[in-house]
C-alpha cells in the first residue's frame, strides 16, 4: 500500500541522517568528522542532517534494504556528493604569536572595567584575569546587573577603543599603592594589595582609570577590535571564593583578534551548548542526578549502564592483556590510615567527615593509592616480583561545594580508573612507556587520537632526593622521546612527590579535556615504609607510579558524549537496533529475531525519525525484509549498509 510505502520511503531517507562508522562484527575505533555533529531530534520533527565522510564526499542518501520495492522505488540512491564545507578557522590560543591574544584578553578586561565604573559609578572593582577563552572581572554593585546592561558597558567600551588611550605601566610604594587605594574608594583592592610584593605595579588606560596590574597589556586601547569583542553573561562569584565573604557579580566576556575569530567561537559555544552531557544524558535515558539523594551524586539508568559496562569491560581486557592485575578494595578505611598517608594533613578540605564505628574514626575514601600500597606491604617483596601493575576501578568520594557541582565533570561520587606500578628505578623507563602505549591504545579505541601533553618537573617544595628527582625526570622525557610526542615543559609544575605527564584530550568539536596522568611518588613508599630485597640483599624503597587513562569514568562518559553528540560507535551504543514492524503480520519474525537478544519494538512509522539518532541499526520489518533477512545500517559509510540481522555481533 502507498501510505506505509510512503514511510518506507521517507524512513529509508531519513536514515540517511544517522553517521555509522564502524563494521558491525568489529569493535572498531570511532572516529567522525566534525561536520556530524547533530544531536537527538523530537518525535514529529525533522531531525539534524548529519553530512558522512566517505573517501572526501558526503554521503547523503544510503541503500535501501530490500531489492522488493524495485517497482514502487529504485533499489539503489544513488550518492550524491555534497560540496565540501568551508575549513574551520583555527582560533589562537593565549600562548600563541608571542602572547598577543592573551594581552588582547587582558587590556580588554581593564577596559571593561572601566566602561562599567563609568557607568555604574558605585560599583568597586575587585579582580580581571584573562582565561582560556576570554576573560572577566568581579564587582561589588549595589545594583544587579542585567542583560540590557552588558549592551550599555559594550557600546562604552568601544567609545574607549576609538579614543586609542594608552597603556602605561607604573611602580610605586606600597605606601603609595595604598594611598592611591584609599583615595580612590577601592577597599578589595587595599587586600589583594596585602598578598603583593614589591615593587607594586599598576597600569593606566589613558589618565583616567588604573588598576593594580603586572601585565602584559597592549600598547593602546586602539589595537583593540571592537567587533572582536562580545560580553557573554552575568554570573555570582563570592569574594576569594569564600562563600562566607561578600557576593560579587562577575561580567564574563571574550575578546579575539578578528570579528572572523570571533564567529567562529560564538558558533563553538551554540555547538557545545547543543552537545550538553547533562542534556543529552537526559534525553537518551542514560543517567540523572536525582535531588532526593543530593547533588553530585550519578544514577545510571539501563541504557547508560550497558555503555559503561562495555566501557570497563574493555578497558579491563586491555589492561589484563597488558600485564596488569586487577584490585577490588573497600569504600572506607580507617582514619589512622589517611593520616599516615598525609591526605588527612593535606587534603582534609576534600574529604568527607569522618564517622565513628565502635568507638574508631572511619573515613570514606577519597583515594585509592594507600589501599594499593597495603596491598603491597601484605608480603615480603623481592626485587624479582617487580614490576607489579594493579590496576582498580576504584569508587571514590570527594567533598565539592555544591556550587562547583556540573553533571558528570564534578561530582562527589566517582569511579577513578586507577593504577598504581611499583618498580625498581632501572625499570621506570620502560614501564613510563608501557604505560603511554595503553593510553594511546585506550584513548584511540574511542576515537581520541589528537593530544596534547605537559610534562611537570620539580617544585620549590618537594620530598625526594635530587638523584631520584633526576632519574624520574629523566625517565618520563625519555619515554615521551620514544613515543614521538610533542609536549611542553611546566618547570616547577609538579607534584610535590613525584614529576608527572599529563595529556588532554581533544573532542570532535576542537576542546581539550584533561583525562591522562602519569605521576611518579616518592611520598607514599616513604610514608608507608615500603620496601624490597635487592639483589645484593639490602632493603630498598621501591618507585610508585600513579596513573589513570579515563581519570573517571563519569567524566570521561560526559567527554564520550559530548564529542559524539550522543551518537555512540557502534560497539558501544547503548541499543544497536530496533525493529519497526508495519503490521503484527510481521512479529512472529520479530520474535525470532528477538530470540537473537535483539531489542524490538512497535512504535508508528511516523515517529521513527525519533529513533534514528539513538539506534545505529533500524530494521523496518515488512514482507521483503523478511525475504532478505537484513536490517539496514543509518547512514553507513561502508558501500553497501545492508547486513545480514543473523550475523551481527550485539551487546549481550
Amino acid at each position: 500500500p502507498t501510505s506505509w510505502l510512503g514511510c518506507v520511503r521517507a524512513a529509508v531517507s531519513l536514515a540517511s541522517v544517522a553517521a555509522f562508522h564502524a563494521t558491525p562484527s568489529v569493535a572498531a575505533p570511532f572516529r567522525r568528522s566534525a561536520s556530524s555533529l547533530a544531536p537527538f531530534s523530537s518525535p514529529g520533527t525533522a531531525p539534524f542532517v548529519r553530512h558522512l565522510n566517505a573517501e572526501g564526499s558526503r554521503i547523503s542518501t544510503v541503500r535501501c534494504c530490500s531489492n522488493a520495492v524495485t517497482e514502487a522505488a529504485p533499489a539503489e540512491v544513488v550518492a550524491k556528493a555534497a560540496p565540501s564545507p568551508p575549513a574551520p578557522i583555527r582560533l589562537p590560543s593565549n600562548e600563541d604569536n608571542d602572547q598577543k591574544l592573551l594581552k588582547i584578553r587582558h587590556t580588554t578586561a581593564h577596559v571593561m572595567a572601566m566602561a562599567v565604573q563609568r557607568l555604574f559609578k558605585d560599583a568597586k572593582v575587585t579582580i580581571g584575569p584573562w582565561i582560556e577563552k576570554g576573560f572577566y572581572y568581579d564587582f561589588d554593585n549595589p545594583d544587579v546587573f542585567q542583560e540590557k546592561d552588558l549592551r550599555r558597558i559594550k557600546k562604552e567600551m568601544d567609545k574607549l577603543i576609538k579614543m586609542k588611550l594608552p597603556l602605561t605601566r607604573e611602580e610605586v610604594t606600597r605606601e603609595e599603592a595604598e594611598r592611591r587605594i584609599r583615595e580612590a574608594d577601592e577597599p578589595y583592592k587595599l587586600e589583594i594589595l596585602e598578598g603583593l610584593k614589591e615593587p607594586i605595579t599598576i597600569y593606566h588606560v589613558g589618565d583616567r582609570w588604573w588598576d593594580l596590574c603586572a601585565g602584559p597589556h597592549v600598547e593602546h586601547t586602539g589595537e583593540l577590535d571592537s567587533s572582536a569583542i562580545a560580553l557573554e553573561s552575568i554570573a555570582g562569584a563570592y569574594w576569594r571564593g569564600d562563600e562566607k565573604r561578600p557576593m560579587l557579580q562577575r561580567i564574563y566576556g571574550t575578546a579575539w583578534e578578528t570579528a572572523e575569530q570571533l564567529e567562529e567561537h560564538l558558533r563553538l559555544l551554540e555547538e557545545a551548548k547543543r552537545r550538553d552531557h547533562r542534556t543529552l544524558g537526559k534525553a537518551l535515558k542514560l543517567f540523572s542526578i536525582q535531588p532526593d539523594a543530593g547533588g553530585g551524586l550519578v544514577f545510571w539508568h539501563p541504557r547508560g549502564a550497558r555503555v559503561r559496562r562495555i566501557i570497563e569491560d574493555s578497558w579491563k581486557q586491555m589492561h589484563v592483556d597488558a600485564g596488569y592485575e586487577l584490585l577490588y578494595t573497600p569504600h572506607m578505611a580507617s582514619l589512622d590510615l589517611w593520616k599516615t598517608s598525609g591526605h588527612f594533613d593535606f587534603y582534609k578540605e576534600g574529604m568527607f567527615d569522618q564517622m565513628e564505628v565502635e568507638g574508631a574514626q572511619y573515613q570514606i575514601k577519597p583515594m585509592n593509592c594507600p589501599f594499593h600500597v597495603l596491598v603491597y606491604q601484605d608480603e615480603p617483596r623481592s626485587y624479582r616480583d617487580l614490576p607489579l601493575r594493579w590496576a582498580e576501578l576504584g569508587t571514590v568520594y570527594r567533598y565539592e561545594r555544591s556550587g562547583t557541582l556540573h553533571g558528570l565533570f564534578r561530582v562527589r561520587g566517582f569511579t577513578q580508573d586507577d593504577a598504581h606500578i611499583f618498580c625498581l628505578p632501572t625499570q621506570l623507563a620502560d614501564e613510563i612507556v608501557g604505560v603511554l602505549d595503553l593510553t594511546e591504545g585506550i584513548l584511540s579505541k574511542f576515537g581520541f587520537t589528537e593530544y596534547e601533553v605537559m610534562l611537570s618537573t620539580r617544585p620549590e617544595k618537594s620530598v625526594g632526593s635530587d638523584d631520584i628527582w633526576d632519574k624520574a625526570t629523566e625517565a618520563l622525557k625519555g619515554a615521551l622521546v620514544r613515543k614521538g610526542w610533542d609536549y611542553s615543559v611546566d618547570e616547577g609544575g609538579g607534584a610535590f612527590y613525584g614529576p608527572k605527564i599529563d595529556i588532554k584530550i581533544r573532542d570532535a568539536i576542537g576542546r581539550l579535556w584533561q583525562c591522562s596522568t602519569v605521576q611518579c611518588d616518592f611520598n607514599l613508599p616513604q610514608r608507608f615504609g615500603m620496601e624490597y630485597v635487592s639483589a645484593e640483599g639490602s632493603k630498598e624503597q621501591p618507585i610508585m607510579v600513579h596513573r589513570a587513562i579515563f581519570g573517571s569514568i563519569e567524566r570521561f562518559f560526559g567527554v564520550l558524549l559530548e564529542s559524539t553528540a550522543g551518537d555512540f560507535p557502534f560497539w558501544i551504543a547503548p541499543v544497536q537496533l530496533r525493529l519497526l514492524p508495519v503490521s503484527d503480520d510481521f512479529r512472529p519474525y520479530c520474535e525470532e529475531v528477538r530470540s537473537l537478544h535483539i531489542a524490538e519494538t512497535n512504535p508508528p512509522l511516523s515517529k521513527c525519525s525519533h529513533f534514528l539518532f539513538i539506534y545505529p541499526l533500524l530494521n523496518l520489518i515488512w514482507e521483503s525484509a523478511l525475504l532478505v533477512d537484513t536490517a539496514n545500517r543509518t547512514g553507513s559509510s561502508c558501500a553497501d549498509p545492508v547486513v545480514s540481522v543473523r550475523s551481527l555481533k550485539l551487546i549481550g
